[in-house]
């Protein structure tokens, strides 16, 4: 039964999460918020959805990169390069970005009747950015099920795992991770140099894997 929202960006998580539950999943939707990668990502999710034939919503939320203060945002400053550490990581936070996001999907849900939210943050991500963590996922789940009428569930099945074990996953469930995109500077491809990128370079590794991603010369 499709009775799921996904928040879908395009990259290794979420791509994951979608092939993991697609066959509950009634609509994947993404976010137009202004990072330095936007346009690239949500080219990469809506041709993904494409192939699984699952409807994908971009919603824009451009006050974002208009007010809010971030170098992962095109108004923002250069990002430093390295690996994905707090201190090379911390400039790309998005203040409360989940939280917004997750607002929008929770109301979507209801509007549309579906009983999950599902979201894709997971282990590595939590020294970073704190509306990633279980701290913030668990109370942000009930308070999305009690403002809902129809109850709406927030799923968030790999808040413990980190990148490698999700792309261990996925790589059973057969998830083509050479057609996601993941790199915060937004290139054509992707720049091997950013955290991102070396993060996701790092997980196929763990687990003896060909990198199928397209990196700069």
């Amino acid at each position: 039964m499709r009775n799921s929202l996904i928040a879908h960006s395009g990259g290794v998580d979420s791509t994951t999460l979608l092939y993991e539950y697609r066959e509950e999943v009634a609509c994947a939707v993404g976010f137009d918020y202004g990072s330095k990668h936007n346009a690239r990502e949500l080219a990469a999710a809506k041709a993904i959805c494409r192939e699984l034939d699952i409807p994908y919503l971009i919603i824009p939320l451009a006050f974002i990169e208009e007010y809010f203060r971030s170098d992962l945002l095109l108004s923002g400053g250069e990002m430093q390069l390295g690996d994905y550490s707090e201190e090379n990581m911390r400039s790309t936070v998005v203040p409360f970005r989940n939280g917004i996001m997750l607002s929008v999907l929770a109301g979507l849900a209801e509007s549309r009747d579906l009983q999950q939210v599902l979201i894709a943050n997971h282990f590595g991500d939590h020294a970073i950015y704190p509306d990633c963590r279980e701290s913030f996922v668990k109370p942000m789940g009930e308070a999305i099920t009690a403002g809902t009428s129809n109850g709406v569930k927030l799923v968030a099945p790999y808040t413990a795992l980190t990148k490698a074990e999700i792309v261990a996953r996925g790589t059973r469930l057969g998830v083509p991770y050479g057609k996601t995109y993941s790199c915060y500077q937004g290139g054509e491809r992707h720049c091997g140099r950013c955290g991102t990128c070396r993060e996701r370079h790092d997980a196929f590794v763990a687990n003896g894997l060909e990198d199928p991603t397209l990196y700069e010369e």
